[in-house]
């Protein structure tokens, strides 16, 4: 016998609003049925489902478990700064002078992740 992962659950204070930064992020949406005030929220995404449940602890430590995300379109770089303008905050700079590396960021409730190189600019090194 063997499990899927059904979707990841992310812990939150506010569903609707973290589930939305993350649709912008991932170009997709909430849920029909979900709305402000929710407290659980459902996003599906290419390749991924999560779902916001409301918690009523903030964040106080670094994850044990994050996202990697890759850019579909342009590059690692642009895709920093347009995560930075939803609302993303810079936690680490880690790239390297020879194109590597990666930025870590963290969401509205600081929750980290990582921004890699897109497929193009891996194959282009």
């Amino acid at each position: 016998m063997t499990s899927l992962v059904h979707h990841v659950t992310i812990d939150c204070a506010d569903t609707y609003a973290l589930g939305n930064f993350w649709g912008e992020v991932l170009g997709a949406s909430l849920a029909d049925d979900d709305f402000p005030g929710d407290p659980e929220a459902l996003l599906a995404a290419e390749g991924i489902t999560l779902l916001f449940i409301v918690v009523p602890e903030g964040k106080t430590i670094k994850n044990r478990i994050h996202f990697d995300i890759q850019p579909q379109d342009g590059t690692r770089d642009e895709e920093v700064d347009r995560i930075l303008a939803l609302g993303a905050t810079l936690v680490g700079d880690l790239r390297r002078p020879d194109g590597g590396g990666w930025v870590t960021l963290a969401d509205p409730e600081g929750n980290e992740f990582c921004v890699e190189r897109s497929a193009a600019e891996r194959a282009a090194a």
